[in-house]
């Protein structure tokens, strides 16, 4: 299956790419979606694998790491937003 990344803010910047067109094995959860980004190395698993903190939403619904992503899924990743 295959899934649309978004990156927004800190990470597009740090990651230099805004999106990504990804093929994930059917079930693949939020978790897994994570462990193979921080598989690439360098910035990815910085942002991804350590004490960087980012939220997910899948289809635009805020996800947990449980959740499965679903074929053709629009996954955005972000940092938290503070107000003010």
């Amino acid at each position: 299956m295959t899934i649309r990344i978004l990156y927004f803010a800190r990470l597009r910047d740090v990651l230099r790419t805004g999106e990504e067109e990804l093929a994930l094995p059917e079930g693949t959860t939020l978790a897994g979606l994570v462990a193979l980004l921080v598989a690439r190395g360098g910035d990815w698993a910085a942002e991804f694998g350590g004490a960087r903190v980012f939220r997910a939403a899948i289809n635009q619904d805020m996800a947990r790491p449980d959740d499965v992503i679903p074929a053709g899924a629009e996954v955005a990743l972000f940092p938290p937003v503070t107000g003010g």
